[in-house]
């Protein structure tokens, strides 16, 4: 995977999926902004790919 390729998928993940998610609405008015990040970066299988998604982009700038 090259850095282009990572970051085209990272974009289309967020376009498709987080994009007007309701979950993630309906936390913000539950929990705040902090929770449903919370929620989006340990719960979220969509959000699990896009931290492996982001180590691979680290590959590239190490």
């Amino acid at each position: 995977m090259n850095k282009l390729t990572v970051m085209t998928e990272i974009n289309e993940m967020l376009d498709t999926y987080c994009e007007g998610c309701f979950i993630k609405k309906q936390l913000v008015k539950d929990c705040g902004k902090t929770g449903a990040h919370q929620f989006c970066i340990q719960t979220c299988t969509i959000g699990e790919q896009l931290k492996f998604l982001g180590n691979e982009m680290n590959k590239y700038t190490e």
